[in-house]
C-alpha cells in the first residue's frame, strides 16, 4: 500500500493524477525513484497511443530576448481548448520557446531535414573522416555518426532541453501528453535575430 505523503509528493513533482501516483508507488514499494521510472515508462507508452490523434486547438507562444535582438514564435497544438488553455500547456510552450531561442533548430523533426543538407555535410564529414587515417571499414560509421549528431542538433525535437539534459524535447513533450491526456503537436516555428 502506497504511502499517502510520498503519493502527495510524487503528485507535487510530476503532476500526474493521484492514482496514478499510488499505482506507481505500490508498483515501486513506495520508492519514490523507481516510480518515477514507472511513470516516465506510463508516458512514453501513453505518448505513443496518442500520436495518431488529430489535433484541433493550440496556442501561439513568443519568446523576445531583453536584449530586443532575438525573437522566437511557437504554434503548439493539442486536441482541445480545455487543454491549449491551462497553464500546464502555456507552460510547455514557453519552455520550448526559450529551447528554440538557446539552441536555434532549423526543423522541427529530423523527417523534415532536406536530402540536400544531408548530402552537403555528408560529403564535408567524409572529407574530414579520410584525413584521420582510420581503417577504411571504420570511415562509413564515422560518418554515419556524424551526421546522426548534426540531425540532433539542428532538430527541435531531438535536442537535449536546456533546463534539464537528461530528456529531449520530444520527452519533455510526452511527459506533458501523459499529464494532460491529449496528443500534442509543434506545428512550426519561427525565429527572429537581429
Amino acid at each position: 500500500m502506497a504511502d499517502l505523503e510520498l503519493v502527495k509528493k510524487l503528485r507535487e513533482e510530476t503532476g500526474i493524477s493521484l492514482n496514478d501516483c499510488k499505482n506507481a508507488l505500490d508498483e515501486a514499494n513506495n520508492d519514490l525513484d523507481k516510480a518515477k521510472e514507472v511513470l516516465k515508462k506510463r508516458g512514453q507508452a501513453v505518448a505513443q497511443k496518442k500520436v495518431d490523434r488529430e489535433v484541433g486547438a493550440g496556442i501561439v507562444d513568443t519568446y523576445i530576448h531583453s536584449n530586443k535582438r532575438l525573437g522566437v514564435m511557437i504554434e503548439l497544438a493539442c486536441e482541445t481548448d480545455f487543454v491549449a488553455r491551462g497553464d500546464d500547456f502555456t507552460t510547455l510552450a514557453h519552455d520550448i520557446c526559450l529551447q528554440i531561442a538557446s539552441m536555434k533548430p532549423l526543423f522541427v523533426k529530423e523527417e523534415e531535414v532536406p536530402e540536400e543538407i544531408m548530402n552537403k555535410e555528408k560529403a564535408i564529414y567524409e572529407v574530414q573522416a579520410k584525413e584521420l587515417n582510420k581503417p577504411a571499414e571504420l570511415l562509413d560509421e564515422i560518418v554515419k555518426g556524424k551526421l546522426e549528431k548534426f540531425k540532433k542538433e539542428i532538430c527541435l525535437l531531438s535536442q537535449p532541453w536546456v533546463k534539464d539534459n537528461s530528456k529531449t524535447i520530444q520527452v519533455l513533450i510526452n511527459e506533458y501528453i501523459a499529464k494532460t491526456g491529449e496528443n500534442i503537436v509543434v506545428k512550426k516555428f519561427t525565429m527572429y535575430e537581429f
